[in-house]
């Protein structure tokens, strides 16, 4: 029987060890056992359901377009609770001199689809709308230019479209996702798709609108969740682990190998494992691997940033924008929050009948200093931002309040060489593997698919 550890109880973790549940059941040699330090598995996916209300306290959906988690969901038996984000309403908004400026109908993050849409908007000036129409004849000389090595999410940005487009748009959008400032994140790592456009295309404007007129006819939502919160994944998959498997409030403290086994060291003692899945926060995991593998822990230095979320749930009616939600650029001394989102208005069944679900979203400088804050401290602070922005609001009726320390690693600038380097020498260890949003990919699906893998290779299925 082959004995595997899984360090860290996150969606990655929890998945590793669904998946080597499933292959056991179906007769391969493999039991685990999952090591988590706080008294609940799941990590930053959370879901809370009270008085009507669905709130979640991390990640609310993942992108339609990448398949892995609807993959699971629908074999956890869960097809019918997958729903689609209400995209005939999408709209974003962005705070501009106090205000709420949508953004223009057809935008894929900051590159338009639409030109017609954009030439109507509020939200750029006549300059940034001139530099996007003339980055559509610059297509030549952009694929000609694009980049060999690796370069910021700003420099890429700020050479097709100009300095406004990279704070007004690319700025707030990146930021709540990768934690990291656009002047360091790494293009390649966290926009692909768009760096092969560019050198296909020259021009992403273009590229990007070929691609809707070659999609037209299959549409779908940008996002996708479950009606009853993403938190319904890590449920369902604790229900097809064993118990026996899963050890909560057990910190591993330190990670060992001798001659032969893998060594894992918690509070309680010792036990011996046949292969390691790591997916702990980048923090955690460097500490462990430390001692055993110093070159392979230099490289998993990264910076992060932390997130603070305050969810509130009112029994009545408030007039809002329609659409999603909206961003505020960082560094505006118009509010702390980095975003806000009108629950009920994206996803179905988040509400009562006659009710709403806002949720506010702190990162950065601000975020930092909330980790400390009360829960009351940081819901004060929250509704008086929102206040600030929307209008009056109503005392909540319920109030959600998380704090998510360093949860958003940065994909700095040769990211995925690093990375390239790391892997190499994690396997050249041998039983080993990295799980988690610090190395390639920080959405659930990337997640779910890069632990499903993990797991069968280390069952040998």
């Amino acid at each position: 029987m082959k004995r595997v550890a899984i360090i860290g109880g996150g969606i990655a973790g929890v998945t590793a060890a669904w998946q080597l549940a499933r292959l056991a059941a179906n007769g391969a040699g493999v039991e685990a056992t999952l090591f988590e330090a706080s008294s609940r598995v799941g990590g930053i996916v959370e879901t809370v359901r009270q008085a009507g209300f669905t709130v979640e306290c991390g990640p609310d959906a993942w992108v339609t377009e990448k398949p892995w988690a609807r993959e699971l969901a629908e074999e956890l038996g869960l097809g019918d609770e997958i729903i689609a984000s209400n995209d005939a309403t999408r709209k974003t908004y962005v705070l501009v001199d106090g205000r709420l400026v949508a953004m223009p109908d057809g935008m894929r993050m900051m590159v338009p689809t639409d030109l017609d849409a954009l030439d109507r908007s509020a939200l750029f000036s006549d300059a940034a709308k001139a530099a996007f129409r003339g980055e559509v004849g610059r297509a030549d000389e952009l694929k000609a230019a694009a980049a060999e090595c690796d370069e910021s999410v700003a420099e890429f940005v700020q050479r097709h479209f100009g300095r406004e487009v990279v704070d007004k748009i690319g700025t707030p959008l990146l930021s709540g996702v990768f934690g990291g400032d656009v002047a360091k994140l790494s293009v390649r790592a966290v926009m692909a798709p768009f760096v092969a456009m560019e050198r296909e295309h020259g021009s992403l404007v273009l590229a990007l609108q070929r691609r809707a007129s070659e999609r037209a006819s299959q549409r779908a939502a940008v996002f996708t969740t479950l009606r009853g919160g993403v938190g319904t994944l890590i449920e369902a998959m604790v229900a097809g682990i064993p118990p026996s498997w899963i050890r909560l409030q057990s910190a591993v403290n330190a990670l060992r190998r001798a001659a032969g086994p893998w060594e894992v060291e918690t509070g309680r003692g010792r036990d011996s494992f046949d292969a390691v899945m790591i997916a702990a926060p980048v923090d955690v995991a460097r500490a462990l691997l430390g001692p055993i593998a110093p070159d392979a822990a230099e490289l998993m230095h990264m910076e992060a940033s932390s997130a603070v979320v305050a969810g509130f749930g009112f029994n009545a009616q408030i007039d809002l924008p329609g659409g999603f939600g909206f961003l505020v650029p960082p560094g505006s001394s118009e509010s702390q929050l980095l975003a806000g989102t009108f629950v009920d208005q994206k996803f179905a069944d988040r509400a009562p009948e006659g009710s709403r679900l806002l949720r506010g979203f702190f990162g950065g400088a601000a975020a930092e200093r909330l980790l400390a804050a009360s829960d009351e401290e940081i819901a004060t602070l929250a509704l008086k931002e929102l206040q600030s922005i929307l209008g009056p609001l109503p005392s909540p009726a319920l109030t959600v309040i998380r704090r998510w320390p360093r949860a958003l690693p940065q994909y700095a600038v040769g990211h995925l060489e690093h990375m390239a380097e790391l892997f190499g020498q994690v396997d050249s260890l041998g039983g080993v593997w990295l799980l988690g949003n610090g190395y390639r990919g920080v959405g659930l699906p990337d997640l779910i698919r890069d632990a499903r893998a993990a797991a069968r290779e280390a069952s040998g299925r």
